[in-house]
């Protein structure tokens, strides 16, 4: 039996050296060996048997348990054990059927009616927000971030995709703007004030929208409302959607994009940004599922793309953000660690384990796996957008620019 297990963990193994003491005591040697090094140590034989047969969501839940011991390396060395940049990792024939079943599965576990959209967003969305805030960026932006050039800090490529959204979105003052999954309104707030634009910002969290409305108090270029995008009625001259769309479900997508067309003007232009696959259609993982994103799912770019044809809608833009979001994991990560005695004071210790394994999966996901980000323009008119993307750049300087002037303004204001 242990030859056994020996044999499936190092065919699960595709880079590195995982070193595993198990139940007995005894340590063995797995992988093609070279670095990344980990060692660990398994607590108990239910456990190693668990991982070895299911290892998504085991592995993870063991974590969270401390019934698993990381006696050299870090979770992010794990993860990178399991990418296959040395080797290709095979997994246990019953963990391949177990993912062929859930495949089989995934539209019923996708069911994302208005209801069940609503409880899946309080799971993860209506923690307190002083713990976003804890890890987040000052605007709160709980997105990928864009890192156009080195050395830059998370506040600063915060800004950066920001601005590269809205000039992809061709903004100008006093169109009306929807954003769908506003979040806690940074990207609302963003378009009014730079662009100025006139936003709607809609969510299905309470936790959001009370910190949204608090922060557009005094305004009357920005509302936020708790809403679900299927209910709306009237048009709107451009569409912004930034990190919701992991939530619509495959089975919603011909009804996202067609109810996208309805209230999208003649002349308006959508801008789509989602984490995306760059492999074929595959399942959530069961831990992410579980505990993180019920109802979530990461669509490949040829499960997007067929219900915007449906919809009658055009791409006029496709771009593929490739390790942006892993260096924006790592430095959530990064401050998650920085303050995990606040994190332990209003939750416990289970809780930091199991953002622990969220956050590192997550960047490992975009550093050796196949995450993505895709950042799509849609139009219902493919001649409203110019014919070269030199406008990009040319907006985004114009409102580094004038983000400069404007805050000069304020040291100024303030200084007096």
């Amino acid at each position: 039996m242990e030859n056994m297990i020996g044999r499936l963990v190092d065919r699960m193994i595709g880079t590195g050296t995982l070193i595993a003491t198990l139940p007995n005591g005894q340590s063995h040697r797995f992988g093609p060996g070279g670095a990344p090094r980990v060692a660990v140590k398994i607590h108990d034989q239910r456990t190693l048997l668990s991982i070895v047969l299911n290892p998504d969501p085991a592995f993870p839940e063991a974590y969270m348990d401390g019934k698993i011991t990381l006696e050299e390396g870090d979770l992010l060395d794990f993860f990178q054990l399991l990418s296959p940049s040395q080797r290709n990792a095979d997994y246990p024939m019953i963990a391949r059927l177990r993912n062929n079943i859930r495949f089989a599965g995934r539209h019923f576990s996708q069911w994302n009616g208005i209801a069940a959209s609503r409880r899946n967003v309080k799971t993860h969305y209506d923690l307190s927000p002083a713990m976003y805030r804890r890890f987040l960026d000052d605007d709160m932006q709980y997105s990928c971030a864009y890192f156009p050039r080195p050395g830059m800090t998370l506040e600063e490529a915060q800004i950066a995709k920001k601005r590269h959204i809205a000039a992809k979105l061709l903004v100008e003052p006093s169109m009306d703007v929807l954003d769908i999954g506003c979040g806690w309104g940074g990207m609302a707030l963003t378009l009014a004030e730079e662009c100025g634009a006139n936003v709607t910002g809609i969510t299905l969290s309470d936790e959001q929208l009370s910190v949204a409305k608090e922060r557009a108090v005094g305004r009357d270029d920005v509302h936020f409302e708790l809403r679900d995008y299927r209910t709306l009625e009237r048009t709107y001259d451009r569409i912004v959607s930034v990190g919701m769309f992991e939530h619509v479900g495959i089975r919603n997508y011909d009804t996202f994009f067609g109810k996208s067309k309805e209230l999208l003007a003649s002349d308006g232009i959508m801008l789509l940004h989602t984490i995306g696959r760059s492999s074929p259609p595959d399942v959530t993982s069961p831990f992410l599922h579980k505990y993180i994103f019920p109802g979530g799912y990461i669509p490949a770019l040829s499960e997007i793309s067929v219900s915007i044809e449906k919809a009658g809608l055009t791409i006029t833009d496709v771009e593929i953000l490739t390790t942006h979001y892993a260096d924006t994991l790592a430095e959530w990560r990064r401050r998650f660690h920085a303050v995990r005695d606040e994190v332990l004071a209003e939750y416990d210790e289970r809780f930091f384990r199991m953002w622990d394994v969220y956050l590192t999966a997550s960047e490992a996901s975009f550093r050796y796996y196949d995450m993505v980000v895709f950042q799509l323009q849609i139009v219902r008119d493919k001649t409203v957008v110019p014919m070269s993307r030199d406008y990009i750049a040319e907006r985004e300087t114009k409102l580094a620019s004038a983000g400069d002037e404007s805050a000069h303004r304020d040291l100024a204001h303030a200084a007096q």
